[in-house]
């Protein structure tokens, strides 16, 4: 099957350029899912308590508001009820395909084009191809000796079982990130006992999360502009934070400030001091991700609850045995361990010039010009690539401004009928040398923990060391002069006109 533009991914980033590209124009593009619904992130990760820690004004589209959340942090099934929404309401839906996973793309140097092969067999034939699978797409499983022997149910986060009874059983949690400071509380309610296996403890501050009543949501349907104005003070709000993460000249006391707060508040939620000492950390805060809940501090204390801080020797068939020699009995374990976010090579196996693979090329660590393309893969996008995350603020707004530039970059291939744009090596090269030097000062690379922010060698991959308005700046136009332009060979003009058809390989 041929097609103008290939995308792959129907989360935020690949429904929005959907939607971006029907705007301007440009019909004739398919959308390539590997699940059975649209959502990503968000139709992935189904377990009780997922929600989202971005004021939920930001965390949507800046041209889609979001006057039905019921919360500043929405839960996850309303994220999820709102991309539907957008889906629907943009005329996107009858360009996806779902269960469609990529296996593999290939660039054809002489037409111009990527051969991009499904799991299902299909072949598709593009003249651009877009990746927006995103970062959080491929979860991460510990390596613990004997995990394959436990003979009750092993599942993680994101690969919820809504199969597995766990009332009234016995539950390991493992891990204590993001997603365990959601889940532990609703697994505690309802579990015979539970373990926490904490390996490093997080910063943890409260969670600004209250409820929006019907009367505010009203409001905010009937006014479009009063969103656009929480949603812009929540920005503001955020991005006065990246100062602390940054090592701005005023990082010190920011983050001394931010500390205090976290402390503090943990010194209030929790009375025993042996508790409390397991849960402080030994690190800057925002070196690893700050964590925000109201009642994950609770959950712990509960009767019912423990937190374990020594480490796992083995998995057994019934349980769990740690390194002090305790076995713990289990009925059932859940891996709240992450995502493979800096290791992850690739998207899928991707072939560009002469055959070189993407993953081959970041086996050292992923790059790429602006986190949206790479040299020597032509006509190839990426939406959330390396160094586009954010410890701040909403990547939402990160993705809009990908979206923007890989648009006018279309655009200009279609407009100057170019065969291939390709970002020229010595440009990337340069831009990597000097995103390496800002992240280098950064309390990512300098706050004394390892996070997933980070490969196994210590390099960032995953973040950006800046404001998000100085990448949207950056992302505000197409910057051709920083390209390899390739115009197609020049034909006659004749043959053209007299089968009254577009010259092949332009962009219809």
């Amino acid at each position: 099957m041929e097609i103008d533009i290939l995308i792959v991914g129907a989360g935020f980033a690949g429904l929005g350029m959907g939607i971006r590209l029907r705007q301007a124009g440009l019909d004739n593009f398919l959308i390539l899912e590997q699940a059975s619904g649209l959502g990503g992130t968000w139709n992935d990760n189904r377990y009780p308590g997922a929600a989202c820690d971005v004021p939920s004004h930001l965390y949507s589209y800046s041209f889609e508001n979001r006057c039905e959340g019921t919360s500043h942090a929405a839960p996850g099934s309303e994220i999820l009820t709102y991309l539907e929404r957008c889906a629907d309401k943009y005329g996107v839906r009858p360009h996806m395909r779902f269960r469609r996973k990529v296996v593999g793309a290939r660039f054809d140097e002489g037409r111009g084009t990527w051969s991009v092969q499904t799991e299902d067999g299909r072949t598709y034939t593009a003249r651009v191809l877009v990746s927006s699978c995103g970062i959080l797409n491929k979860p991460s499983y510990p390596q613990l000796p004997g995990l394959s022997t436990f003979q009750g149910p092993v599942f993680h986060t994101a690969r919820w079982r809504s199969d597995a009874a766990l009332d009234n059983k016995r539950v390991a949690v493992i891990g204590t990130g993001a997603s365990a400071v959601q889940i532990v509380p609703e697994l505690a309610k309802k579990v015979q006992a539970l373990s926490v296996f904490q390996r490093t403890p997080g910063w943890v501050l409260p969670k600004p999360d209250k409820e929006i009543d019907v009367a505010v949501r009203s409001r905010f349907a009937k006014h479009a502009w009063l969103q656009k104005l929480a949603r812009l003070m929540q920005y503001v709000r955020m991005e006065v934070l990246a100062p602390a993460l940054l090592r701005t000249p005023k990082w010190l006391e920011m983050g001394r400030v931010a500390e205090r707060m976290a402390l503090r508040y943990l010194d209030e939620a929790v009375a025993d001091p042996v508790l409390r000492a397991k849960l402080t950390p030994g690190y800057r805060i925002g070196c690893k991700r700050i964590l925000l809940s109201n009642d994950y501090f609770a959950a712990l204390q509960r009767k019912n609850t423990e937190l374990v801080t020594s480490g796992i020797r083995e998995v057994t068939p019934s349980g769990i045995t740690t390194e002090d020699g305790t076995e713990h009995g289990y009925d059932a374990i859940v891996l709240a361990t992450g995502f493979k976010s800096a290791e992850v090579h690739a998207p899928f196996p991707v072939r560009g010039r002469g055959g070189e693979e993407l993953g081959e090329r970041w086996k050292d660590g992923a790059e790429a010009y602006l986190g949206t393309t790479v040299s020597g893969f032509p006509n190839f996008f990426m939406l959330l690539g390396p160094n586009t995350a954010l410890g701040h603020s909403s990547v939402v707004y990160m993705i809009e401004s990908q979206i923007m530039y890989a648009v006018d970059a279309i655009r200009t291939l279609r407009g100057r009928d170019l065969k291939t744009l390709e970002v020229q090596k010595s440009v990337q090269d340069a831009f990597n040398q000097r995103l390496r030097g800002r992240l280098a000062r950064t309390v990512w690379a300098t706050g004394g923990c390892h996070s997933w922010y980070q490969t196994r060698t210590g390099k960032i991959t995953t973040l950006w060391p800046g404001f998000t308005f100085e990448f949207r700046w950056r992302m505000r136009r197409f910057d051709a002069e920083n390209y390899s332009l390739d115009p197609f060979p020049k034909r006659e003009p004749a043959r053209v006109e007299s089968r009254g058809q577009v010259r092949p390989g332009v962009l219809s």
